[in-house]
């Protein structure tokens, strides 16, 4: 009498064990990469470009309207000021000018100076600015004497010289004859306003943000099997609905192991206790071939029970603990030393983290086991990662070709061209070894080992 065999590719087919998918949150193109990354930026982003945007076309607006036209207007009224002095002192008595040039003076806030006999100096360089221009438009227009205008660089003043019979007219033009304050007052109104909204803004987009930064974290902590604190639900509608539908799946998913472990015990006690009664049946009828070969069929069926509620049960009971990652892996080696495997240690640096320090060691445990049945010896050790940290095991057996790499993590799958068949095994040990690995947020990869066999690395995120 022989066992039946379990049809590994009929349950392969019904749970097929793929590996996790790595996500690349990394922008790609220039574009996304020159863009801000986290959503509070590209919201704040969104907020700050209309009220830029807004900001020019209201400058230029008032540049190219407002601040021009009364500027032209104030650049008018001085020309035309100084065409009214120049043409009364053309007619005045020489007696007349001291007193006519202090009335006017006085009425027109211009500083008002006559040298006689004098003549116009040469004109200096033009410096191009819109006043200068406007005031030399404005003068021309009203005036037919030569003049220069001298403007310097800050327009604190200028000064306008204009050649008339007596001599030169030196007229002093203060700036706010030439200049608004509307001008410095919009400008302080758009830059404070701006920033009163920035300010506003980031206020409430941090807010915003926060929330889903909680469920962001929340989830993260659930996905790695680590205690999360209680997620409060706030925020925009959007995130509320996103945080409630979270902590539904979240419930879900702790229900069905709930129930999961429940069905386990059952399963346990059904299973084991007919197993018992059969093993003692049997020693009472002696010995002989067909005796023994029930007593192998028994044997073998409670190993492949003892593997498959190993598979199901996992350590999900186990709190995750700070745990030091290098003198976790020197348990392993000790443990697996003193069980006769010639193993090579090569610490990590110090790397504390949550673990489930039982699930961990059972998950290396069998690594180690599957490379010491297919390898002459072990090599055991930890490099850090991007975002955590690997555990390397590696062997000298022949391995496991690539095609199949993926294939060997599915329940009960065992490649008879790559291992022994009398090497025992059900064909669980990696996938009990993956399940953990998952638990705490991580994965098992297959590699050629640097050592001729295989390595399985075992990554662990922070």
């Amino acid at each position: 009498m022989s066992s039946s065999p379990i049809d590994a590719d009929r349950l392969a087919a019904a749970e097929p064990a793929e590996a996790e998918p790595r996500f690349d949150i990394r922008p790609h193109g220039w574009v996304k990469k020159t863009l801000p990354r986290t959503m509070f930026g590209r919201s704040l982003l969104i907020v700050v470009m209309p009220i830029v945007l807004l900001q020019a076309i209201a400058t230029w607006i008032f540049y190219d309207r407002h601040w021009v036209a009364v500027s032209w207007r104030l650049a008018a009224g001085v020309a035309g000021d100084v065409a009214l002095i120049s043409e009364a002192l053309r007619r005045a008595p020489a007696s007349q000018i001291p007193p006519l040039l202090a009335r006017m003076g006085a009425v027109s806030d211009l500083d008002l100076r006559l040298r006689r006999g004098a003549r116009l100096p040469p004109p200096a360089a033009d410096s191009g600015t819109l006043i200068g221009e406007q005031l030399r438009e404005a003068m021309r227009g009203r005036i037919a004497a030569p003049f220069i205008i001298a403007a310097p660089s800050d327009f604190a003043s200028v000064r306008i010289l204009v050649q008339l019979p007596q001599g030169v007219l030196q007229v002093g033009v203060p700036s706010k004859r030439l200049f608004s304050p509307t001008t410095y007052i919009f400008v302080m109104w758009m830059v404070g306003s701006s920033l009163v909204l920035l300010a506003v803004a980031i206020v409430f987009l941090r807010n915003q943000v926060k929330s889903l930064r909680r469920l962001a974290a929340a989830a993260d902590a659930f996905g790695k099997g680590r205690p999360a604190p209680p997620l409060k639900i706030e925020g925009a509608l959007e995130v509320r609905q996103a945080a409630v539908a979270f902590l539904r799946m979240r419930d879900r998913i702790q229900r069905q192991i709930r129930q999961r472990t429940q069905m386990l015990a059952g399963v346990s006690h059904d299973l084991r206790t007919p197993l018992t009664r059969m093993k003692l049946a049997l020693a009472l009828l002696g010995e002989d071939a067909v005796v023994a070969e029930l007593k192998s069929d028994v044997a073998e069926m409670a190993h492949m029970v003892d593997g498959y509620l190993d598979f199901v049960r996992g350590e999900g009971d186990e709190t995750p603990v700070e745990t030091d990652v290098a003198l976790l892996l020197e348990e392993v080696a000790a443990t697996a030393r003193r069980e006769g495997t010639p193993l090579s240690l090569s610490l990590p640096p110090e790397y504390v983290m949550p673990l489930r320090p039982n699930a961990l060691k059972r998950c290396l445990g069998n690594l180690i086991g599957n490379a010491r049945r297919h390898g002459s010896r072990v090599w055991l050790g930890g490099v850090a990662a991007a975002d955590g940290i690997d555990i390397l095991i590696d062997d000298d057996g022949p391995g496991i070709p690539p095609a199949d790499r993926e294939r060997v993590f599915r329940p009960f799958i065992r490649l008879d061209t790559a291992r022994s068949p009398a090497t025992g095994g059900i064909g669980l040990g990696l996938t009990i070894a993956r399940d953990v690995a998952r638990s705490h947020g991580g994965e098992v990869y297959l590699e050629d080992s640097p050592h001729g066999g295989l390595r399985a690395r075992v990554h662990l995120p922070r």
